[in-house]
């Protein structure tokens, strides 16, 4: 299984490249994990967003293979504990597809990107920063991978 970050916006402030380096590097090898930025369109003044948005979305698909499962985060998404990601985790290994998330640029995503998702996953009903719903995602994926390998990382109170 591969697993790849697609996100808009190509320059973010170097505490973000470090922490999400981190977690990163702690994934295990077999997913191949990669992340891949697609520059954000240009924005007019004189233009509505959605002009650059569709440009974002055109992009973004371009960028998807056909048999890959697509999970768009988004804050109107579905949310899941960390127990439930785990879940959703094992499931997707179960099945051997590969899998893209995306995080779409300043204004959202274009409509035919998220009718093109498998799964609308929100990692909080507040609006994050870009940088931050990066960083967010990968220690996400990684606390539900130590779940899944009984890894001490994630630790239960009960």
């Amino acid at each position: 299984m591969q697993i790849r970050l697609l996100a808009v916006g190509d320059r973010q402030p170097s505490w973000v490249v470090s922490a999400f380096d981190v977690y990163a590097r702690r994934l295990p090898r077999q997913w191949q994990f990669s992340a891949e930025t697609i520059p954000a369109a240009d924005r007019q003044r004189s233009q509505a967003a959605d002009k650059a948005v569709e440009k974002e979305g055109s992009k973004l698909l371009a960028r998807l293979k056909p048999a890959e499962q697509l999970i768009l985060l988004d804050e109107a998404g579905k949310q899941f504990s960390s127990r439930e990601l785990a879940g959703r985790l094992q499931n997707w290994q179960g099945t051997g597809n590969d899998l893209a998330f995306v995080i779409g640029g300043p204004d959202g995503v274009a409509h035919k990107v998220r009718d093109r998702a498998n799964l609308v996953w929100s990692l909080s009903r507040l609006t994050l920063p870009h940088g931050f719903a990066r960083v967010l995602f990968i220690e996400k994926i990684y606390r539900a991978w130590t779940l899944t390998t009984g890894h001490p990382y994630h630790r239960d109170r009960m």
